[in-house]
């Protein structure tokens, strides 16, 4: 896997010449590779406009703002989209619905899946999101579970991909990724969302004799982390949005690792409780198919992926991330976004 390190640095509203540091050669510049910093630019107006609303207490604004951004920007893409996954703010009508063309008609088809508004918490956690992120596979390539679906997860890196089942107790699976990374049972550490509904879970990763990482903000970058190199996260686990946990299995498609889910019904008779993969465990593979595989976030709030959204007085802050399968190259970009000089 090739893994890059970008500073792209924005001024007078033009992309200048990115520096990049190579950690291994080889690097592939194909349709790839464009569509992939075609898309990270997306992710990164989403983010800024999503930040300018953290700490001001105003619930969800961030997160219209975001996906506001989000269309407006992706109509540039070169690419013949459909939404697949995407947020309804509550203002009106959806922003993104399901089922809405995006990108500029021309390039590839493909399913896209947005969280503009991944990680939104109440207006008095002041945390009104954790990352924007965009998520690209060939057309009929991405699982699209029911909107309203929670879905159970397990997440881990390629080292633990084969050893852990989400159908096994806490307990086994803390133990055969303690094993399979030669740590002590002590030292694997379970990402948890922080929710209520987890109290139970996080009293049987501690009994398990493993340490408890709770996440404040989303389950995407918890479940990332769990893969990425340079994370202390071994393994998440916990019940939460369907459509976050493709996005997340989009990632670890890109990184080697592996995402074990089941679908869980709000109630009998819910619309959702008809899906035929109810149940049954959904593997990476079931969530997102194909050899093109596209996974893009921005940070908006400091996460255990990346770091929010910076302000000083001569320019905007961004940290992303970018992976394609394709070849397998994970990317890691700062940006500085400068205002347009004017005569």
């Amino acid at each position: 896997m090739t893994r890059q390190r970008y500073d792209l640095r924005e001024g007078s509203g033009r992309v200048g010449a990115p520096w990049v540091e190579p950690v291994s050669s080889g690097t592939a510049r194909g349709g790839d590779h464009a569509l992939a910093l075609d898309l990270v630019r997306v992710t990164e107006a989403a983010a800024i406009a999503a930040g300018r609303w953290v700490g001001h207490g105003a619930d969800r604004a961030g997160e219209v703002a975001a996906a506001e951004a989000v269309r407006e920007y992706l109509g540039c893409v070169p690419m013949r989209g459909v939404v697949v996954l995407g947020d309804e703010p509550p203002a009106g009508s959806p922003v993104l619905p399901r089922g809405i063309g995006v990108g500029d008609g021309t390039g590839p088809e493909c399913d896209v899946g947005i969280a503009a508004g991944e990680a939104t918490l109440s207006a008095a956690r002041d945390v009104p999101h954790a990352i924007t992120a965009i998520a690209v596979t060939e057309r009929g390539g991405m699982y699209s579970p029911q909107p309203e679906t929670s879905m159970q997860k397990l997440a881990v890196g390629a080292a633990c991909a084969g050893v852990v089942d989400i159908r096994m107790p806490v307990a086994e699976n803390v133990r055969a990724i303690a094993d399979a990374t030669g740590s002590a049972r002590a030292d694997v550490t379970v990402a948890v969302l922080d929710r209520p509904r987890h109290r139970r879970l996080v009293q049987d990763v501690r009994e398990a004799g493993a340490r408890v990482h709770l996440l404040e903000g989303g389950e995407i970058a918890g479940a990332v982390a769990a893969a990425h190199p340079d994370s202390p996260i071994d393994v998440l686990l916990g019940t939460g949005s369907g459509a976050d946990g493709v996005l997340a299995a989009a990632a670890l498609s890109c990184l080697g690792g592996s995402l074990q889910a089941v679908l869980r019904p709000e109630g009998a008779g819910s619309p959702e409780s008809t899906d035929h993969a109810v149940d049954r465990v959904l593997r990476t593979e079931d969530l997102v198919r194909g050899d093109r595989i596209l996974f893009c976030a921005t940070g908006v709030t400091g996460n255990e992926l990346l770091r929010g959204v910076g302000r000083c007085p001569e320019c905007t802050t961004t940290d992303s991330t970018v992976m394609c399968s394709d070849p397998a190259t994970v990317r890691s970009i700062r940006s500085e976004h400068r205002p347009a000089v004017t005569a």
